[in-house]
């Protein structure tokens, strides 16, 4: 199979589970303890689960964006092939 057919090369691929890692770390950020007792948590109002944690998520879907709408660069070599090949 030709490898220009593919809407994807390499490079997309990677950058898609780098801002796939991105957002799960974001997640993660955002989890943590709850209440066992029902009382009051202020752990739940901390500037890493409202703020550091939705940027490092919008960051993350930044990146799965550019990596889907990233377009492969042409290497001279396929077209030279099929050039030679007609």
């Amino acid at each position: 199979m030709d490898r220009r057919n593919f809407a994807f090369d390499r490079m997309n691929f990677i950058l898609l589970a780098v801002g796939m890692a991105i957002v799960i770390l974001g997640f993660i950020l955002m989890s943590g303890g709850g209440t066992e007792d029902g009382s009051f948590n202020p752990e739940i109002f901390s500037p890493m689960r409202i703020k550091v944690a939705p940027a490092v998520c919008f960051i993350g879907f930044v990146s799965i964006v550019y990596a889907i709408i990233r377009k492969p660069k042409d290497t001279g070599e396929d077209a030279e092939k099929e050039t030679k090949q007609q």
